[in-house]
Protein backbone atom coordinates (compact mmCIF):
# COMPACT_ATOMS: atom_id res chain seq x y z
CA UNK A 1 0.00 0.00 0.00
CA UNK A 2 1.47 3.33 -1.12
CA UNK A 3 0.63 5.71 1.75
CA UNK A 4 2.03 8.85 0.06
CA UNK A 5 -0.26 8.11 -2.91
CA UNK A 6 -3.22 7.61 -0.55
CA UNK A 7 -2.54 10.97 1.08
CA UNK A 8 -2.21 12.68 -2.29
CA UNK A 9 -5.46 11.07 -3.42
CA UNK A 10 -7.21 12.32 -0.30
CA UNK A 11 -6.08 15.87 -0.99
CA UNK A 12 -7.36 15.62 -4.55
CA UNK A 13 -10.75 14.26 -3.42
CA UNK A 14 -11.38 16.95 -0.79
CA UNK A 15 -12.60 19.57 -3.32
CA UNK A 16 -15.43 17.21 -4.28
CA UNK A 17 -16.88 17.09 -0.76
CA UNK A 18 -18.72 20.47 -0.93
CA UNK A 19 -20.58 19.44 -4.09
CA UNK A 20 -21.57 16.11 -2.54
CA UNK A 21 -22.84 17.81 0.62
CA UNK A 22 -24.60 20.49 -1.40
CA UNK A 23 -26.45 17.94 -3.52
CA UNK A 24 -27.41 16.00 -0.41
CA UNK A 25 -28.63 19.03 1.52
CA UNK A 26 -30.73 20.63 -1.21
CA UNK A 27 -32.23 17.35 -2.36
CA UNK A 28 -33.18 16.43 1.21
CA UNK A 29 -34.79 19.84 1.83
CA UNK A 30 -36.74 19.81 -1.43
CA UNK A 31 -37.57 16.15 -1.08
CA UNK A 32 -38.82 16.57 2.49
CA UNK A 33 -41.23 19.33 1.48
CA UNK A 34 -42.60 17.21 -1.36
CA UNK A 35 -42.66 14.08 0.83
CA UNK A 36 -44.77 15.86 3.42
CA UNK A 37 -47.33 16.83 0.81
CA UNK A 38 -47.33 13.30 -0.59
CA UNK A 39 -47.78 11.79 2.88
CA UNK A 40 -50.84 13.95 3.60
CA UNK A 41 -52.17 13.16 0.13
CA UNK A 42 -51.75 9.42 0.73
CA UNK A 43 -53.74 9.73 3.97
CA UNK A 44 -56.46 11.81 2.35
CA UNK A 45 -59.92 10.22 2.12
CA UNK A 46 -60.31 11.69 -1.37
CA UNK A 47 -59.20 9.32 -4.11
CA UNK A 48 -58.32 12.15 -6.49
CA UNK A 49 -55.57 13.06 -4.00
CA UNK A 50 -54.50 9.67 -2.69
CA UNK A 51 -54.33 7.75 -5.98
CA UNK A 52 -51.93 10.12 -7.84
CA UNK A 53 -49.70 10.18 -4.75
CA UNK A 54 -49.79 6.38 -4.59
CA UNK A 55 -48.87 6.14 -8.27
CA UNK A 56 -45.99 8.60 -7.83
CA UNK A 57 -44.56 6.64 -4.90
CA UNK A 58 -44.92 3.34 -6.74
CA UNK A 59 -43.13 4.62 -9.86
CA UNK A 60 -40.20 6.26 -8.12
CA UNK A 61 -39.70 3.50 -5.56
CA UNK A 62 -40.02 0.80 -8.20
CA UNK A 63 -37.42 2.14 -10.64
CA UNK A 64 -33.65 2.61 -10.10
CA UNK A 65 -32.38 6.10 -9.36
CA UNK A 66 -29.86 5.75 -12.18
CA UNK A 67 -32.66 5.21 -14.71
CA UNK A 68 -34.54 8.22 -13.36
CA UNK A 69 -31.37 10.30 -13.64
CA UNK A 70 -30.86 9.27 -17.27
CA UNK A 71 -34.51 9.96 -18.14
CA UNK A 72 -34.29 13.48 -16.75
CA UNK A 73 -30.80 14.28 -18.08
CA UNK A 74 -31.07 12.71 -21.52
CA UNK A 75 -34.82 12.40 -22.01
CA UNK A 76 -36.44 15.73 -21.13
CA UNK A 77 -34.24 17.70 -23.50
CA UNK A 78 -35.78 15.83 -26.46
CA UNK A 79 -39.14 17.58 -25.95
CA UNK A 80 -39.41 20.97 -27.61
CA UNK A 81 -41.95 22.15 -25.03
CA UNK A 82 -39.39 21.55 -22.28
CA UNK A 83 -36.64 23.37 -24.18
CA UNK A 84 -38.90 26.43 -24.49
CA UNK A 85 -40.17 26.34 -20.91
CA UNK A 86 -38.92 28.26 -17.89
CA UNK A 87 -37.40 25.02 -16.55
CA UNK A 88 -34.91 24.68 -19.39
CA UNK A 89 -32.18 26.87 -17.80
CA UNK A 90 -32.21 24.35 -14.92
CA UNK A 91 -32.68 21.14 -16.89
CA UNK A 92 -29.97 21.88 -19.44
CA UNK A 93 -27.33 21.80 -16.70
CA UNK A 94 -26.14 18.51 -15.14
CA UNK A 95 -26.42 19.99 -11.64
CA UNK A 96 -30.10 20.87 -12.08
CA UNK A 97 -30.93 17.44 -13.48
CA UNK A 98 -29.07 15.70 -10.66
CA UNK A 99 -30.77 17.81 -8.01
CA UNK A 100 -34.20 17.22 -9.52
CA UNK A 101 -33.77 13.45 -9.80
CA UNK A 102 -32.41 13.13 -6.26
CA UNK A 103 -35.23 15.27 -4.84
CA UNK A 104 -37.98 13.35 -6.63
CA UNK A 105 -36.52 10.01 -5.57
CA UNK A 106 -36.05 10.86 -1.91
CA UNK A 107 -39.55 12.38 -1.81
CA UNK A 108 -41.05 9.01 -2.71
CA UNK A 109 -39.18 7.16 0.03
CA UNK A 110 -39.59 9.98 2.53
CA UNK A 111 -43.33 10.14 2.01
CA UNK A 112 -43.71 6.53 3.11
CA UNK A 113 -41.56 7.20 6.17
CA UNK A 114 -43.60 10.25 7.11
CA UNK A 115 -46.86 8.44 6.43
CA UNK A 116 -45.80 5.72 8.85
CA UNK A 117 -44.97 8.39 11.43
CA UNK A 118 -48.36 10.05 10.97
CA UNK A 119 -50.16 6.73 11.33
CA UNK A 120 -48.22 6.07 14.54
CA UNK A 121 -49.68 9.15 16.27
CA UNK A 122 -51.91 7.87 19.12
CA UNK A 123 -55.60 8.42 18.48
CA UNK A 124 -56.02 9.49 22.08
CA UNK A 125 -53.67 12.45 21.57
CA UNK A 126 -55.77 13.62 18.62
CA UNK A 127 -58.99 13.26 20.60
CA UNK A 128 -57.47 15.19 23.51
CA UNK A 129 -56.44 18.01 21.16
CA UNK A 130 -59.96 18.17 19.77
CA UNK A 131 -61.38 18.22 23.27
CA UNK A 132 -59.18 21.22 24.07
CA UNK A 133 -60.74 23.08 21.15
CA UNK A 134 -57.67 23.12 18.90
CA UNK A 135 -58.20 23.91 15.25
CA UNK A 136 -57.06 21.35 12.71
CA UNK A 137 -54.02 23.41 11.71
CA UNK A 138 -53.00 23.99 15.32
CA UNK A 139 -53.49 20.31 16.12
CA UNK A 140 -51.23 19.32 13.23
CA UNK A 141 -48.56 21.83 14.24
CA UNK A 142 -48.48 21.11 17.98
CA UNK A 143 -49.61 17.50 18.33
CA UNK A 144 -49.57 15.42 15.16
CA UNK A 145 -46.45 16.73 13.42
CA UNK A 146 -44.06 16.66 16.44
CA UNK A 147 -45.10 13.11 17.37
CA UNK A 148 -44.87 11.93 13.76
CA UNK A 149 -41.39 13.41 13.37
CA UNK A 150 -40.18 11.62 16.51
CA UNK A 151 -41.55 8.34 15.20
CA UNK A 152 -40.13 8.78 11.68
CA UNK A 153 -36.72 10.22 12.59
CA UNK A 154 -34.73 6.93 12.84
CA UNK A 155 -35.97 5.74 9.45
CA UNK A 156 -35.46 9.18 7.92
CA UNK A 157 -31.89 9.12 9.20
CA UNK A 158 -31.32 6.03 7.08
CA UNK A 159 -32.72 7.93 4.11
CA UNK A 160 -30.23 10.76 4.71
CA UNK A 161 -27.36 8.29 4.62
CA UNK A 162 -28.79 6.66 1.51
CA UNK A 163 -28.94 10.04 -0.25
CA UNK A 164 -25.26 10.71 0.50
CA UNK A 165 -24.46 7.42 -1.20
CA UNK A 166 -26.83 8.15 -4.09
CA UNK A 167 -24.99 11.36 -4.98
CA UNK A 168 -22.16 9.18 -6.30
CA UNK A 169 -24.38 8.38 -9.31
CA UNK A 170 -24.27 12.03 -10.36
CA UNK A 171 -20.67 11.60 -11.47
CA UNK A 172 -22.03 9.71 -14.49
CA UNK A 173 -23.49 12.95 -15.86
CA UNK A 174 -20.12 14.77 -15.58
CA UNK A 175 -20.54 16.25 -12.10
CA UNK A 176 -17.20 16.35 -10.31
CA UNK A 177 -18.24 15.24 -6.85
CA UNK A 178 -16.16 12.84 -4.77
CA UNK A 179 -16.84 9.90 -7.07
CA UNK A 180 -16.35 12.01 -10.19
CA UNK A 181 -12.91 13.14 -9.08
CA UNK A 182 -12.07 9.57 -8.07
CA UNK A 183 -12.97 8.32 -11.55
CA UNK A 184 -10.75 10.98 -13.07
CA UNK A 185 -7.83 9.98 -10.84
CA UNK A 186 -8.29 6.32 -11.77
CA UNK A 187 -8.28 7.14 -15.48
CA UNK A 188 -4.95 8.90 -15.00
CA UNK A 189 -3.23 6.44 -12.64
CA UNK A 190 -5.04 3.09 -13.19
CA UNK A 191 -4.89 2.51 -9.41
CA UNK A 192 -8.52 1.77 -8.63
CA UNK A 193 -7.99 -0.03 -5.33
CA UNK A 194 -6.25 2.81 -3.51
CA UNK A 195 -8.50 5.52 -4.96
CA UNK A 196 -11.74 3.75 -4.16
CA UNK A 197 -10.43 2.91 -0.69
CA UNK A 198 -9.94 6.59 0.09
CA UNK A 199 -13.27 7.45 -1.56
CA UNK A 200 -15.12 4.93 0.56
CA UNK A 201 -13.43 6.26 3.69
CA UNK A 202 -14.61 9.80 2.93
CA UNK A 203 -18.21 8.64 2.44
CA UNK A 204 -17.93 6.62 5.64
CA UNK A 205 -16.83 9.65 7.64
CA UNK A 206 -19.60 11.83 6.19
CA UNK A 207 -22.24 9.24 7.06
CA UNK A 208 -20.73 8.84 10.52
CA UNK A 209 -21.24 12.55 11.18
CA UNK A 210 -24.80 12.44 9.82
CA UNK A 211 -25.72 9.41 11.91
CA UNK A 212 -24.37 11.08 15.06
CA UNK A 213 -26.34 14.24 14.33
CA UNK A 214 -29.52 12.21 13.84
CA UNK A 215 -28.88 10.39 17.11
CA UNK A 216 -28.41 13.75 18.87
CA UNK A 217 -31.67 15.13 17.48
CA UNK A 218 -33.46 11.91 18.42
CA UNK A 219 -32.03 12.17 21.94
CA UNK A 220 -33.29 15.74 22.28
CA UNK A 221 -36.76 14.89 20.99
CA UNK A 222 -37.33 11.89 23.27
CA UNK A 223 -36.64 13.01 26.86
CA UNK A 224 -39.82 11.23 28.00
CA UNK A 225 -38.37 7.84 27.00
CA UNK A 226 -35.40 8.11 29.34
CA UNK A 227 -35.65 6.99 32.95
CA UNK A 228 -35.53 9.91 35.40
CA UNK A 229 -32.39 10.27 37.46
CA UNK A 230 -33.02 9.37 41.10
CA UNK A 231 -30.91 11.04 43.73
CA UNK A 232 -30.33 9.48 47.10
CA UNK A 233 -30.23 11.84 50.05
CA UNK A 234 -27.83 10.87 52.81
CA UNK A 235 -29.22 11.28 56.28
CA UNK A 236 -27.05 12.84 58.98
CA UNK A 237 -25.40 10.48 61.44
CA UNK A 238 -27.31 10.00 64.65
CA UNK A 239 -30.70 10.74 63.13
CA UNK A 240 -33.44 8.65 64.70
CA UNK A 241 -35.21 6.42 62.17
Amino acid sequence: MDFPFLWDTLLQLLPGIPLTLQLTFYSIVMGFCLALLLAFARLSPYRWLSEPARCYVFCFRGTPLLVQLFLIYYGLGQFESVRHSFLWPILREPYGCALLSLSLCTAAYGSEILRGGLLAVPHGAIEAARACGMSRLLMVRRIIFPIAIRQALPAYGNELISMVQSTSLCSIITLMDITGIAAQIISDTYRALEVFLVTGLIYLLINLVISRLVMLVEYRLTPHLRAPVTRTVKKPLGEVH
